[in-house]
């Protein structure tokens, strides 16, 4: 097997070797901002379990996708649809996701364009950030095709921030996001779009563990997360990924996903 992340090895405070355990995050933002958001929480999942954990970010969602296929991340933070393939392909399994919240897709246009029905899109070109992007381009694509009837031209764009901006430059008349990018964005570019159409609900992005990683490290890196986003002077490290509520995640949580036609539009890489 290829393995693109170097595992290192360094001594802990107790003087016990340690492994550092390489975190891949699916790119819905720019690798800067990805930093900025997730840098913090794993500097605190270490600091709490003394693990070390290293911040992996690639450019787009394709080179994501290769990397799990190929189990290059010991951890990754993905898209429910993700987890399945990736369960598939190296048997990743997930053990956070958020208990509070879904996620949901949503179909944006420029609030000033005269778009208001799904039906007015037929034939148009329509911006997303990548060919799998769950609730962003996957689910979209599927329910506009399979519950709508629809057939349009998709445009892919890298990330969720790139649709936005491309809908409300009128680059594309339409774009497929989430709503928890969608809220995000600066005020300034939110109030450019209006949400024409929102997909069904599924279960948020879980944190998943590769099963090379020893299950008792996988479980003190599940509880330390749970533990940070029920303290309430540590949960903001978790607001901006956004997870609001913690909580043990399992296969289970995702296998509905594998009745909703999805394979037939997802892209191999």
């Amino acid at each position: 097997m290829k393995y693109v992340v170097v595992l290192l090895f360094l001594l802990n405070s107790s003087g016990i070797l340690a492994q550092t355990f390489s975190f891949g995050v699916v790119p819905q933002y720019e690798p800067q901002k990805l930093n900025t958001l997730w840098q913090p929480l794993l500097s605190k999942i270490t600091e709490k379990t003394g693990i070390k954990l290293k911040l992996v970010t690639v450019e787009s969602i394709p080179v994501f996708e290769q990397g799990f296929a190929q189990g290059d991340y010991d951890f990754a933070y993905m898209n429910p649809w993700h987890s399945v393939i990736a369960h598939d392909k190296q048997g990743y399994i997930p053990i956070v996701k958020d208990a509070a919240r879904h996620l949901q897709g949503v179909l944006v246009v420029n609030k000033n364009s005269n778009i208001n029905t799904l039906e007015q899109l037929e034939g148009a070109e329509i911006a997303f950030p990548a060919p799998n992007a769950l609730g962003a381009s996957l689910l979209m694509r599927a329910e506009l095709a399979l519950l709508y009837g629809l057939t349009i031209k998709p445009i892919y764009v890298q990330t969720h921030s790139s649709v936005y901006l491309n809908v409300a430059l009128n680059s594309t008349p339409a774009g497929g996001g989430v709503l928890g990018t969608l809220n995000q964005q600066p005020k300034n570019l939110q109030n450019k779009l209006k949400v024409i159409y929102k997909t069904r609900k599924v279960s948020r992005h879980p944190i998943v563990g590769h099963p090379r990683v020893n299950s008792k490290i996988q479980a003190q890196i599940q509880s330390a997360i749970i533990e940070i986003g029920q303290n309430p002077q540590q949960k903001h490290l978790l607001a901006g990924i956004p997870i609001v509520e913690p909580s043990k995640a399992s296969l289970a949580d995702y296998q509905s996903l594998t009745q909703w036609g999805l394979r037939s539009f997802y892209v191999e890489n």
